[in-house]
């Protein structure tokens, strides 16, 4: 089961990379999102072609990612879909004419390496547990929500140099690790008592979505693709990552050679996703 959700969360990550990149050249062709405006905004939004198309490629690759958390770790699957990150580069390059940079190449390699350490030592990896202290997890997405929020509203204040676009790609990360955490927990009720459904973490995954839908759609319109969609995607991670560490209790090792190298291997994605993002502007979508 365990690399059948490996599976999942790969075809989950290659999906989410084309599916951003088209929302990109959506973002680009609409009008500005205004958060003070959202059902505004979302209908200019999908009024873009390239929006509506990324959104359902989206929305695939969002079942791809359930899939996957209800058979592995949180934090594994985590892991390797941030690992899946290294293919936008080849995706821009190939089909949205981005021209991948040395630093870009130097984050594929540094991607690789983690895969391969995690692929190691996934082997005798812990069962996908969706067991939780509500303690825990209360905290938990309380900080994050608000980590998230504090990046929003810094947003707004005009302070000259300040990339905004990277910000609100960060906060949408943010609120998508928190949808995913919450996500995993429901995937330890739902499937028995279909009424779970009804609880205060499935409403915290809907605002979480629809603010990281938002978020993500005003920073792909500030920033450029590559790193706004890199920084949403690190940052989703990590806390998800950190979630499954400290409410679901996912293991990083269990034994000191396998801890040392799970951490390598988180280390070597996390600065793979740094080093990768470039200020490229995409090229005009083809006819």
């Amino acid at each position: 089961m365990l690399q059948l959700g490996l599976l999942f969360a790969l075809a989950s990550a290659l999906t989410t990379n084309v599916a951003l990149l088209c929302k990109h050249r959506g973002a680009m062709a609409a009008p500005s999102v205004e958060l003070r405006h959202p059902l505004r905004s979302a209908m200019a939004l999908f009024r873009s072609r390239w929006w509506t198309i990324g959104f359902a490629i989206a929305l695939g690759a969002w079942g791809l990612h359930v899939v996957a958390l209800a058979v592995a770790p949180l934090s594994l699957v985590e892991t390797t879909i941030s690992g899946g990150l290294v293919l936008l580069a080849w995706f821009a390059e190939r089909w949205f004419g981005v021209r991948v940079s040395a630093r870009e190449w130097l984050g594929l390699i540094l991607c690789a390496i983690g895969l391969v350490l995690l692929a190691v030592t996934s082997a005798n990896a812990a069962g996908a547990s969706s067991r939780y202290s509500t303690e825990a997890m209360a905290a938990f997405e309380a900080g994050a929500v608000a980590a998230g929020t504090l990046l929003l509203v810094s947003t707004s204040a005009r302070f000259p140099g300040r990339n905004r676009g990277a910000i609100l790609g960060a906060a949408a990360g943010l609120l998508l690790g928190v949808a995913n955490v919450s996500i995993k927990a429901l995937t330890g009720t739902v499937p028995g008592h279909p009424l779970s459904l009804v609880s205060p973490w499935a409403a915290l995954a809907v605002i979480a979505g629809v603010g990281a839908f938002f978020a993500l759609a005003r920073g792909l319109q500030t920033g450029g693709a590559i790193p706004v969609i890199s920084l949403t995607a690190v940052s989703a991670n990590l806390a998800s990552i950190t979630g499954g560490i400290l409410v679901f209790g996912d293991s990083i090792g269990s034994d000191p050679l396998a801890i040392v190298a799970r951490c390598l291997a988180f280390a070597a994605v996390i600065a793979a996703v740094a080093v990768m993002p470039a200020s490229r502007r995409l090229a005009p979508a083809p006819a």
